[in-house]
Order: C-alpha cells, then structure tokens, then sequence
C-alpha cells in the first residue's frame, strides 16, 4: 500500500546557491532512490506518454532545443539533453524564468536516483516570506505522483486524483510535512531558525488553503 508519508520522508532536500550570469541564484533540490533501473527512471521523467500518469499532461517536442508545455503550469525549452542521464530546461511561468537540471543515476542493478535542482533568482522579500518551501513543496507532491507510477501496484495517488486528495486531511498532513523539511532544510542551510519557521508557516497555509498559525 502506497504510504504517502513514507514517500514525503524518502526524499533528500538541500538548499544553496548558484552564482549565474545574472547573479546570485538559489536552488533547492530533490533527491530519491527508486526502485527502476536508470533507464526506467529516464523514460518515465521524458517520456510524453508517461509523464501524465504520474505529473500533468505534456505537450511540445520533448528533445534538444525543444519546447514543452506543461497543462496549466511551466513551459520552456530543453537546453541540454544526455540521454539517459541529463537533461537541463528553463522553467517559464507568468513572466518569470528559473530553470531544472535533472540527473538519473544507477545505483545498482535494480536502483536508481533523480536529482533535480531548480534554480532561480529570488528576491530577498520573497524568499524571507516563502523561504525554498514555495518551490520545493510542488516538486514533494510530482515526486508522489512518480514514486506511485514507478510502484506500479495500483495504490499510489495518480493525476485526475490529486486536487482531491490534496484537499483531504492525508493531503494536508502530507503537505505540512513536507513544509516542515524544508524548512529544516533552510536552517541546515544557514537561514535563521525563526525565520525559517515563519516562512513554512506561510507556505503551508498557501498550499492548504488553511490560516496561517
């Protein structure tokens, strides 16, 4: 039986920086070993058949200097593309731009792990009141939908599902969990622990619709 907060616990969070040409930008990223192969991971992370079972419906041309569009969410363009290792998009949504790198790599025979950074320059405001939380809480629940897909028994959480579970008391638990990590996430990486809190707080109560505390 898929346990959604086993799963939300199964991911590794970091935060840190990048220095671009624009200048300094964050990243907050994912990490999680799965139970596929590499290639299995790479297909169902590229693959425009799979990735609306377990993400959001997905057009475009899924290849080197391709563009996509993700049903009511990010588009952009494949800047780098490694087949079945790598592959690096811009992240476009409204009028900003940030970007994704992610990484698929054999653990063993039977294992394998995605990396997926997302960078972006935020402004200082911003960050005080979300902290990494505002991306990072989105990619916990795609990473939901993936761990179900790649479980493949049936019992995981798929796409026409998620707007209601997400509203449900488990979708919400689930939510202030993964809110919770990272803003642990946050202070490991130097950010001040009352701040840190106040700005999950923040987060949990966009994600779930409820007050804030």
């Amino acid at each position: 039986m898929f346990d959604a907060t086993e799963q939300i616990n199964a991911v590794q969070r970091r935060v840190g920086s990048r220095t671009l040409e624009a200048g300094e930008a964050r990243v907050s990223t994912v990490s999680q070993t799965y139970r596929a192969t590499a290639e299995d991971l790479w297909d169902a992370c590229t693959n425009a058949e799979r990735i609306p079972r377990w993400f959001l419906p997905i057009s475009g041309d899924l290849r080197l200097h391709g563009t996509y569009q993700l049903e009511g969410n990010a588009h952009g363009t494949v800047e780098t593309c490694e087949p079945p290792r790598r592959f690096t998009a811009t992240w476009e949504f409204g009028d900003e731009v940030s970007w994704i790198e992610v990484t698929v790599t054999p653990v063993d025979d039977e294992h394998s792990r995605l990396d997926l950074d997302h960078i972006a320059h935020v402004d200082q405001d911003r960050w005080a009141q979300f902290g990494p939380g505002a991306v990072g809480v989105g990619w916990d629940l795609g990473l939901l939908g993936l761990a179900a897909h790649l479980a493949s028994d049936g019992s995981g959480i798929t796409p026409d599902q998620a707007a209601e579970w997400t509203a449900s008391e488990q979708g919400r638990r689930a939510i202030e969990l993964s809110s919770q990590l990272w803003c642990e996430a946050s202070i490991a990486a130097g950010t001040d622990a009352d701040e840190a809190k106040a700005a999950a707080e923040r987060t949990t109560a966009f994600y779930t619709g409820a007050p804030e505390a």
